[in-house]
């Protein structure tokens, strides 16, 4: 049994130890888990996971958006109903819980079950079985529950917005999953991911990142995480010609916002460059200026070449030729 790991792409430390987490928690006989994360960061993706990871791999994995289903459908879609239980109830319905019996039930967006729908998950969490709307006799069922937010549940549970009995329940064990703006140079190993996957779908041009645009996915502030990036891509994929992607072919709310993020330059002393002394020749006070120059932008953008290129209005070629001719080592 195998669990799709590569889809949990990237290299920081966070989503190293979120990969281990998970592969702890999945054949554990830990009844629930609550996984935390902002909107498009991936919960459902790591719910899959443990599913798939765990002995319940092979029965059903039912993922049921709470938010997306009204408040009065809600109960006969878990639960389902008997014939005549209500109106337009003309027959018997098996309800969602009752088809995972032996699997997973993901409850994404947990946050949003009213209070009577958390009093009764509750008591399917505490008792393992429930009725149906309209049934007298209970139904035993083994499902293990994961539910995610991306909301803090004991801020709700303060706010008398959520039962803590069902909180309580619910955080046996807890994951989080970091924003995309946390994650560092995975920004980039997902977005050269996604270029591969449309490219594969749509075909037309092998694209790739050109080096401003990777300064401008490290700075951004990425409010809809993976979902977004993912849905840049394609985009890209789809309308743009060409083998990079380019600054002008990113929307406008993303270069509004790093622009505005990323303060102007400052004239000091230390972006002056000082006047040689008398005697000194032009070319070795030009090289000496060039080298300064590259040095502080090296460190600037942390010794990434392709951020530091863009910086200088180089290519990533003509500053590897720059860095040899003026002897400067490009790692720190």
């Amino acid at each position: 049994m195998t669990a799709p790991v590569h889809e949990l792409i990237g290299e920081h430390p966070a989503i190293t130890a979120l990969r281990q987490m998970i592969a702890r928690v999945a054949p554990s006989k830990a009844g629930t888990v609550l996984i935390y994360g902002e909107t498009g960061t991936g919960k459902g993706l790591v719910a899959r996971m443990i599913h798939q990871l765990s002995q319940r791999a092979a029965r059903p994995f039912i993922d049921i958006n709470c938010a997306a289903i009204p408040a009065e459908l809600l109960e006969s879609e878990l639960f389902g109903h008997e014939r005549g239980a209500f109106t337009g109830a003309v027959g018997k319905k098996e309800g969602l819980i009752e088809a995972a019996n032996g699997g997973t039930v993901f409850l994404d967006e947990v946050r949003e079950l009213d209070p009577v729908m958390q009093a009764k998950i509750l008591t399917v969490l505490d008792s393992k079985r429930f009725r149906r709307v309209g049934a007298v006799t209970p139904i035993d069922v083994d499902v293990r529950f994961i539910a995610a937010t991306n909301k803090i549940l004991l801020q709700e549970v303060k706010a008398g917005k959520f039962r803590d009995d069902l909180y309580y329940r619910l955080q046996v064990i807890s994951i989080n999953i970091p924003p995309l703006r946390e994650r560092g140079d995975d920004i980039l190993l997902l977005a050269r991911g996604f270029l591969r996957k449309y490219h594969a779908l749509y075909g037309g041009a092998r694209k790739r990142l050109d080096p401003e645009v990777e300064a401008i996915f490290r700075a951004y502030h990425w409010p809809g995480n993976v979902r977004e990036l993912e849905n840049l891509m394609e985009r890209i994929c789809l309308l743009e010609d060409g083998d990079w992607v380019h600054r002008a072919q990113l929307p406008a709310r993303i270069l509004r916002e790093v622009a505005a993020a990323s303060p102007p330059p400052k004239e000091t002393p230390e972006t002056v460059p000082e006047l040689p002394d008398p005697g000194v020749r032009f070319h070795d006070a030009t090289e000496e200026f060039q080298r300064r120059l590259i040095e502080r932008a090296l460190q600037a953008c942390r010794h990434n070449l392709g951020a530091t290129a863009a910086s200088l209005g180089l290519s990533r070629h003509g500053l590897r030729h720059q860095l040899l001719k003026l002897g400067i080592q490009p790692h720190a």
